[in-house]
């Protein structure tokens, strides 16, 4: 018998053991499971040697990647909703291992192939906050990839929805005000955006509440392009870009601040850089915005700064430098540098649906995905949105808004209700 057979064989009593509601196809035509439906396709007969060797969360990356293993008939998100019921630690006590024996010692002696995705990973991704080349890895892939699967105005954080069966255009557009309530944007102020992306919450609230707009980003494409849209609104004399890193800010100070999505690029080495750069350049009774992902506390507090094994691959490969904290950390930073705290909202039920409709939005225009960027990153990114979104729906990643103002005594300044935000 060869390894082939071999892994046929296992690959079997794998999935007759686990029972998924979803079929399973062979590299040999053969199918196991419903005969309809969506199928997983593993399409190269080693990569049972391949996990067995490397049981990783990267290798199954890499194999997706490289398509050694695809779906057909179906997405991502179908797989996942008929996966095996109950609890996985159960069922893989059910698969019978002496079964198993007799084809594990060839597989696992069997020859590797390389993981066919080199080149995707950024550089330095495990260090302690985004450098300007770990943002150009991320954001300047290509701004035609992002048109593809983005909202009109092309804002790539959270969207936000009064109704979750509204479309994306509608949810950015409401998420934009939304933030602009809170921050009690007036005609005249200066406002500061920070990571501000293809500039849609400037120019959003320089049109519709009368605010000058700053702007900075470390992106040289998004920048190019938010430029243009600044100019076709005729926004110029209203509204600017710099490329700079925020701590880079000087001689300017601001009624409000507003930081969308890019927290996440900060590191925790660099937190008291960052709220202490935030409160220099807030103005006495400014309001400060403060939106970002954030992980679950754990009751070991050394425990949330570990970074598991999907944590590190979306380090390694989508965000380089990337940290995120937990809620109750962004408070302690918040009140240690001066701040006082007023609001929170969690917004990780939005943030599950924004994800699934990127996913589907690029998954329905993949062909041009993959003229724009390349098929082996097209498919890395079909799989990073589609699991940030079944990440945030299963509760591990949260997301949430902060609003405070510089600490006073007496009055903070904002109204003594939330009304105004829902009218």
């Amino acid at each position: 018998m060869d390894n082939a057979d071999r892994a046929a064989r296992v690959v079997t009593t794998v999935v007759e053991a686990l029972r998924p509601d979803f079929a399973v196809r062979l590299w040999n035509g053969e199918r196991i499971g419903p005969a309809g439906g969506p199928a997983l396709l593993i399409n190269d007969s080693g990569i049972v040697g391949r996990i067995l060797r490397r049981p990783v969360f990267t290798t199954f990356v890499e194999l997706w990647v490289s398509k050694a293993i695809d779906v057909e008939n179906g997405s991502l998100f179908d797989l996942f909703e008929r996966r095996p019921k109950g609890k996985t630690k159960t069922k893989l006590r059910e698969i019978p291992k002496l079964k198993l024996l007799r084809d594990l010692p060839a597989l696992v002696l069997s020859r590797g192939h390389g993981s066919g995705i080199d080149g995707l990973a950024g550089k330095d991704p495990f260090v302690s906050g985004s450098s300007k080349e770990a943002i150009t890895h991320h954001y300047d892939i290509s701004n035609g990839f992002y048109r593809l699967f983005l909202d009109e105005r092309m804002v790539y954080t959270c969207a936000y929805f009064t109704d979750f069966n509204n479309g994306i255009d509608q949810a950015q557009a409401d998420k934009l005000d939304h933030i602009c309530r809170k921050l009690r944007l007036k005609p005249g102020e200066r406002l500061l955006d920070i990571g501000c992306g293809w500039g849609a919450l400037l120019i959003h609230a320089a049109k519709h509440h009368g605010v000058i707009g700053h702007g900075v980003s470390l992106s040289e494409e998004q920048t190019k392009l938010a430029r243009e849209r600044i100019r076709a609104e005729g926004l110029e004399d209203r509204v600017t870009i710099d490329i700079k890193s925020y701590p880079e800010l000087s001689g300017q100070s601001y009624d409000k601040i507003s930081s969308i999505g890019m927290f996440e690029a900060v590191g925790f080495a660099n937190h008291d850089t960052y709220f202490s750069t935030i409160l220099r350049l807030l103005k006495p009774g400014g309001i400060y915005l403060h939106h970002a992902i954030t992980r679950r506390m754990k009751r070991d507090r050394r425990a949330v700064q570990r970074k598991g094994q999907a944590y590190k691959a979306l380090v390694k490969y989508i965000f380089p430098g990337g940290e995120v904290d937990h809620i109750g950390l962004t408070l302690d930073n918040l009140e240690a540098h001066g701040f006082e705290v007023h609001d929170v909202e969690d917004l990780r039920e939005h943030y599950a649906r924004t994800c699934r409709l990127w996913a589907e939005r690029l998954r329905a225009r993949f062909d041009e995905a993959i003229a724009e960027v390349g098929e082996a990153k097209a498919r890395l990114w079909l799989l990073y949105l589609t699991g940030c979104s079944l990440t945030f729906e299963g509760g591990s990643a949260l997301i949430y808004q902060t609003v405070a103002t510089r600490r006073t005594r007496g009055r903070s300044g904002l109204p003594p209700t939330r009304a105004d935000l829902y009218r």
